[in-house]
């Protein structure tokens, strides 16, 4: 086995990571937001396709833009955050494969005109999307995901040729401890895994 990280790490992205609702007005500078991609990227997908495409979102006539897609209870947050990433995927990711899989030149064929091509780039932009959550997270960073919003508005002001469609948002910066809500409980191993 490869050697395992250590408590702090283990914390730092998972045990005491939070999801939080506020965040600290520190401005995130490009060459962060460049670091916590550079790691997420190396994230597993099906065939290596990687169909994520990760919209950051920091000026204010940007924020202006995607105000109105967010539900009444996220609007507010969201635009008080340094940062906010709209996870999406593209839907002709197939056509990067050449680079991205060199190994099988038939790749494209897999996904190319298939029924579930928009399944395939949803599940694995969430994964990306996920990738760059504990990404962010080892970097020092905190994260709030959401859903609670209008996605056909989001890709309307952002994506409007469809190519590239919505998935879902996460607010990243330095958190808030006091906008952080208790701790909620989780599954245990017996309610949510099978051993066969």
């Amino acid at each position: 086995m490869r050697q395992a990280l250590d408590g702090t790490g283990l914390d730092l992205i998972f045990r005491k990571a939070r999801t939080y609702n506020g965040f600290k007005p520190t401005a995130l500078a490009e060459s962060l937001l460049r670091e916590v991609y550079d790691l997420a990227k190396w994230g597993p997908t099906s065939a290596n396709s990687s169909p994520a495409r990760f919209l950051f979102i920091v000026s204010a006539e940007a924020k202006a833009k995607l105000a109105p897609a967010m539900s009444a209870g996220n609007r507010a947050k969201t635009i008080a955050a340094p940062l906010n990433v709209v996870i999406g995927y593209d839907t002709r990711f197939y056509e990067h494969l050449h680079e991205l899989y060199p190994r099988d030149p038939t790749a494209r064929s897999w996904f190319e005109g298939k029924p579930d091509l928009e399944t395939t780039a949803l599940r694995n932009s969430a994964l990306q999307g996920a990738y760059l959550m504990l990404a962010a997270r080892s970097l020092g960073l905190d994260c709030g995901p959401m859903s609670g919003f209008d996605a056909e508005m989001v890709n309307g002001a952002f994506w409007p040729d469809g190519r590239i469609k919505t998935n879902f948002m996460c607010n990243i910066g330095v958190g808030e401890e006091a906008r952080v809500y208790e701790r909620s409980p989780r599954l245990n191993f017996e309610q949510a895994c099978e051993v066969v």
